[in-house]
């Protein structure tokens, strides 16, 4: 009996094509191709949340791209808060439907004029460490950090 020394590996061929998310067999365009960059991070804190590493994601993304994310959100079914920054810019808030409810009832969206507490409450849902959150709650009330209406002194 013969043993040949032939790996599975060595016969698979790599295709550098990139992923079709759409279902149409088609080569995508350039601009497609720019969206599919410009929204890799995206992407990947979608698949973070849908495997449980976080429960509220904050991103800033362009916003000529918001309504390819909000497609993507609803697909996933994947509960969301846009705001629009002004600078072609949007802040998407996504994950859990409790943690998108509390961002909803924040008295601002612009994260600079949120109170001390919302800012803590947002720090602790993202995911962020609870002893700097609480260090950071602590500066603020404190006048070291400057948020929102303690940003006046």
């Amino acid at each position: 009996m013969k043993i040949y020394n032939i790996s599975p590996i060595n016969k698979i061929t790599y295709k550098k094509e990139p992923i079709n998310f759409s279902g149409i067999k088609k080569k995508p365009n350039k601009t497609q191709m720019q969206q599919f960059a410009d929204l890799r991070v995206f992407c990947h804190h979608i698949y973070e949340y849908k495997k449980g590493l976080r429960n509220l994601i904050l991103t800033t993304e362009k916003s000529k791209y918001k309504d390819a994310i909000v497609q993507r959100l609803e697909r996933e079914n994947v509960d969301y808060m846009i705001h629009e920054l002004g600078n072609n810019n949007i802040n998407v808030y996504f994950g859990a439907k409790e943690c998108v409810d509390v961002v909803k009832t924040f008295n601002s969206p612009k994260l600079r004029e949120i109170s001390p507490e919302q800012d803590f409450m947002l720090g602790i849902m993202l995911g962020y460490d609870k002893i700097q959150q609480c260090k950071r709650y602590l500066d603020i009330l404190n006048g070291k950090i400057k948020i929102g209406k303690h940003a006046v002194e």
